[in-house]
């Protein structure tokens, strides 16, 4: 694989780690600016909103420009926001740091993904992928829990100037080691957009949405789950969001590697057996074990979809992938705050905290039933092509033959 992909896994785990550190920071960030908890969990929804918007404005930005000075200019604005974080006088100051980091999110990631596939071999462009987003899942094992304790003992703000300088690696190795790519010839702002009226991209993004939603319905939950129900001590929920990582980073490493011989079937496979493990977590939550085990399976499970979701996008939007692509990430964030709200309202309502596994395993139950209506579309449509009749040979005039002959 090029050297260039480790530019890319080294700019995705300083995202990976900015995106999901502040939430064992916020104890740390409310006491310094004198705010509540919930009022400091607008850092969270404020990033996930801006990564909805930014991806696809961003993206839209990056189709004037060659991706690798995108890819730079992204990097440049991940670490302003977090510079900006870190500097932060006021709680107002910091929400805008954070929103400025996330515009670089989703169109990184997206841009990032087509720059991967188009580094190698058509037949591994999901490993490709799989391997830029490497970083983000070693970003919850590594990244998440060491700034957390960075910032616990020497502050919440040296965190940030730490994934400050992770970016400028980021850039760094962007600008050294990704070959320049010029802007692609013929390609517009109304190509781009065109990919949206592909069926296949539509129904991709929603399998998105859905299939990585139903495991944050039970993630976001956790630690109450763990404490109230299993009977984990606080400090255990750390090495349990640990294990969770671990299960991201084999399970993308998988999804790649099946994706590129067979997707489709991949998808089938993991989002079925996601719904019925979300399911079954509603018992094993009350065992420790078996509650270790299954976070472990929903880690693996669910980021094993993210490798063939993304390469179907790109393939379905192969004429102009980057938008199509961009707004795929912004899907799973999408994702993440509808079930984070769905497991909510289940909650709030009087269920258990077991209660948004129901609603997790609901999730990827639905992404499941869209990705076998996806294929069967495409089945029907591959059968209307071979059994379609060849159009109608215009008889030459007379004479022609023997003009075009002389």
């Amino acid at each position: 694989m090029p050297l260039a992909l480790l530019a890319l896994a080294i700019g995705a785990f300083g995202i990976g780690t900015t995106e999901f550190v502040i939430m064992g920071l916020l104890p740390e960030v409310a006491a310094d600016f004198q705010v509540s908890i919930p009022a400091a969990g607008f850092l969270v929804t404020g990033y996930a909103l801006g990564v909805v918007v930014g991806a696809p404005l961003m993206s839209l930005l990056g189709t004037r420009i060659s991706r690798k000075r995108m890819l730079m200019l992204l990097m440049g604005l991940f670490i302003i926001g977090n510079v900006v974080s870190a500097l932060a006088p006021v709680f107002g100051v910091m929400i805008v740091g954070r929103v400025i980091a996330s515009l670089a999110h989703g169109a990184f990631f997206g841009i990032g993904s087509v720059v991967a596939a188009d580094l190698v071999a058509p037949e591994k462009k999901a490993g490709a992928i799989a391997l830029m987003f490497t970083g983000l899942t070693v970003a919850n094992v590594v990244g998440v829990p060491l700034g957390t304790y960075i910032g616990q003992t020497a502050g919440w703000r040296v965190t940030f100037f730490v994934v400050a300088a992770l970016g400028v690696l980021g850039l760094l190795g962007v600008a050294k080691l990704v070959p320049g790519q010029s802007r692609p010839d013929g390609v517009r702002l109304r190509h781009e957009l065109a990919a949206f009226r592909n069926v296949q991209v539509l129904l991709a993004m929603a399998m998105t949405v859905l299939g990585f939603g139903g495991v944050f319905a039970a993630i976001t939950y956790i630690t109450p789950m763990m404490t109230g129900v299993a009977g984990f001590a606080p400090s255990s929920v750390t090495w349990l969001l640990v294990l969770f990582g671990a299960g991201m980073v084999v399970g993308n490493l998988l999804g790649g590697k099946f994706a590129d011989r067979h997707l489709m079937p991949m998808l089938f496979v993991t989002l079925g057996a996601l719904a019925v493990v979300l399911a079954l977590f509603t018992v094993t939550a009350h065992n420790k074990i078996a509650a270790a085990v299954t976070i472990v399976l929903i880690g693996a499970l669910g980021f094993a979809t993210v490798p063939p979701l993304q390469k179907r996008v790109l393939d379905q939007a192969s004429g102009a992938p980057t938008l199509a692509s961009a707004v795929n990430i912004g899907a799973f964030n999408l994702g993440n705050a509808l079930s984070a709200w769905l497991g909510g309202m289940v909650i709030a309502a009087g269920f258990s905290y077991t209660a948004p596994n129901w609603v997790g395993a609901a999730l990827a139950g639905a992404a499941l039933i869209l990705a076998l209506v996806s294929s069967l579309l495409e089945r029907r449509q591959a059968e209307e092509s071979r059994t379609a009749p060849a159009p109608a040979r215009v008889p030459e005039p007379a004479g022609a033959s023997a003009a075009a002959g002389s």
